[in-house]
């Protein structure tokens, strides 16, 4: 019998992450097709889905950089971050439900956003850089997802999946960078009133700007660079938190404000995993 190629082996990646999505049934992990140091099959993936997805209608408005966290990264047996695309319609304004059964296995983090005014092209970019180019910082709450059951995932599994992305949320105030200190801001998240996680900026790469310069860089590398417009959810502050229909978020960063989310609750047509 003939191995399969590696442009087969991506391509049945998609489909089966992809069908995951469409029928709201998780699927296995596709690591068994995406060996596990085939990080670039892994994002061939992940582009196969951006493709699709333009293709489709859909606006991209930017990057998710995920795996900040060294404890998330050694659980993965990883040492580096990864990225994912983020859409216009993965926007769930403040005040807006999340309807019941959009997601399959959401969880909510806390994290810092951040909107260009201006292009990052250098693969080089320094701290000076990525400071001008900033327009402003918003605090945000990324609702991450796997298409792959149990959360099953490894680097492969979860680069392939579009880096877990679900939806996000952002707050409404912008903060210019001269007035935050990044790297010193302290997060609180709480569901339905009680404390699920807390962190810093210095918990995400060391600080938010690192992991932006780290997904300018790799980007910038890759010949697709962060463009002004673009929006940078910069990766977690803290833990995330499981969320179920009726729970409700509301994410604390100092410096920055407030940022809430809630789900909805569940009906008979459909309930949150």
């Amino acid at each position: 019998m003939p191995v399969p190629t590696r442009p087969a082996r991506v391509a049945e990646a998609a489909a089966l992450l992809e069908e995951a999505a469409r029928t709201g049934v998780p699927c296995t992990p596709v690591r068994p097709l995406l060996p596990e140091a085939d990080i670039e099959a892994a994002y061939a993936v992940q582009q196969l889905h951006v493709e699709r997805a333009l293709a489709a209608g859909r606006r991209l408005v930017g990057r998710k950089v995920g795996l900040t966290s060294p404890a998330v990264q050694r659980q993965l047996g990883v040492d580096r971050p990864d990225f994912g695309a983020l859409f216009a319609d993965m926007a769930v304004p403040e005040g807006q439900p999340v309807a019941p059964g959009r997601l399959l296995q959401p969880k909510v983090e806390a994290e810092v956003a951040l909107v260009l005014g201006s292009d990052l092209p250098h693969r080089d970019p320094t701290v000076a850089d990525l400071l001008r180019a900033t327009a402003f910082a918003l605090p945000a709450l990324e609702i991450v997802d796997s298409r792959i059951a149990d959360w099953d995932i490894t680097i492969v599994d979860t680069v392939a999946d579009n880096a877990s992305c679900g939806l996000y949320v952002l707050g409404g105030t912008p903060v210019p960078l001269d007035r935050v200190d990044l790297r010193a801001v302290t997060m609180t998240l709480t569901r339905n009133g009680e404390q699920v996680s807390r962190g810093t900026g210095a918990d995400c790469l060391g600080s938010p700007l690192t992991a932006a310069l780290w997904l300018a860089s790799t980007l910038a590398g890759l010949g697709d660079p962060l463009r002004a417009g673009d929006l940078v959810l910069t990766g977690a502050l803290g833990p995330m938190a499981a969320a179920a229909a009726g729970d409700e978020f509301t994410a604390v960063i100092e410096g920055l404000g407030t940022v809430t989310t809630a789900f909805a609750p569940a009906t008979e047509e459909g309930a949150l995993a």
